[in-house]
């Protein structure tokens, strides 16, 4: 790989994770290459799902409550008020 997988943006992950999916599809690889191509996706599909965890766990919803708009943590419930819908 270019950068360090560490260094890398979740858009840069994702264009190489498409590479190596391209690359694999076509079915000329070979063998080895093939593994190492494999297990290069692997840590790139991992680094994504870890930066998607990252972005998840900062976006706060913007809730309506009382006429007021409140920040709520992204997954969190409003428990107590039995509507939940948006």
């Amino acid at each position: 790989m270019a950068k360090e997988e560490a260094e890398l943006g979740f858009e840069e992950a994702m264009d190489q994770l498409e590479l190596i999916v391209r690359e694999l599809e076509q079915g000329d690889v070979p063998l080895e290459k093939a593994i190492d191509l494999f297990q290069q996706g692997m840590k790139l599909s991992q680094l994504c799902g870890a930066k998607l965890e990252q972005v998840e766990r900062k976006i706060e919803m913007i809730v309506e409550e009382d006429g007021e708009l409140r920040k709520k943590p992204f997954g969190s419930s409003l428990e107590g008020d039995g509507d939940d819908s948006f």
